[in-house]
């Protein structure tokens, strides 16, 4: 595995174990339990993949996720996270850091800004220009927001966004930014100037996969 996906799911783990199977996460009604159950099945059950973009299959995809939580104890799911099988289609040593650095990067950041007294921590080396590589997600994330966005990482870079509007300007690091275009709009330490209305829209736009 390589540097970045593999650091930030070994960090995640040990919050994990730290902060044990009930502490809150900021994925709408789940604890630290079920976000790890998600993580597990997202790299273990590929005939599960596509449950995010077929609504009928939601339902299936989350009772196997329940299934798994319950049937494991806590250490023991956050053990299997650890040790991520090599046969995975998401983390195998090929794929690993393109499928993961993003996904495990955001949900560390959800379950450490769902604590009290979070604060923005210091990135490894090398991480924002990783995620910074990644953003053209957030074009496909921003696309059906009535607004055009300018999104701007000083010392990275910036595009243009967004559904077409009124123009909003979006600043701040790489990792800020990819959390904000995932969803974490509250939690994310980001810049925003534009017409309030459009602010507004931005902030509160239900964005993520």
């Amino acid at each position: 595995m390589t540097a970045f996906a593999y650091r930030e799911r070994l960090a995640l783990a040990a919050l994990l174990e730290h902060l044990g199977p009930d502490a809150p996460t900021l994925c709408e009604g789940w604890t630290t339990a079920d976000l790890t159950a998600h993580l597990l099945v997202r790299e273990r059950r590929p005939d599960l993949l596509l449950s995010v973009l077929l609504p009928p299959t939601i339902r299936w995809s989350e009772q196997i996720r329940r299934r798994l939580r319950d049937s494991h104890s806590f250490p023991e799911l956050v053990e299997l996270l650890r040790r991520p099988p090599v046969w995975s289609l998401l983390s195998n040593p090929l794929t690993d850091e393109v499928a993961n650095t993003v996904e495990f990067f955001v949900h560390h950041e959800d379950v450490r800004r769902a604590q009290l007294g979070w604060e923005p921590r210091q990135l490894p080396t090398g991480l924002d220009a990783a995620l910074w590589r990644r953003i053209w997600l957030a074009r496909m994330l921003l696309r059906k927001v009535p607004v055009t966005v300018t999104v701007s990482a000083p010392g990275f870079g910036q595009f243009t966004a967004g559904g077409g509007g009124p123009t909003v300007r979006l600043i701040g690091a790489p990792s800020e930014l990819t959390l904000f275009c995932f969803g974490r709009q509250k939690v994310a330490r980001v810049e925003l100037t534009g017409p309030d209305e459009a602010v507004t829209l931005l902030r509160s736009a239900r964005l993520g996969v």
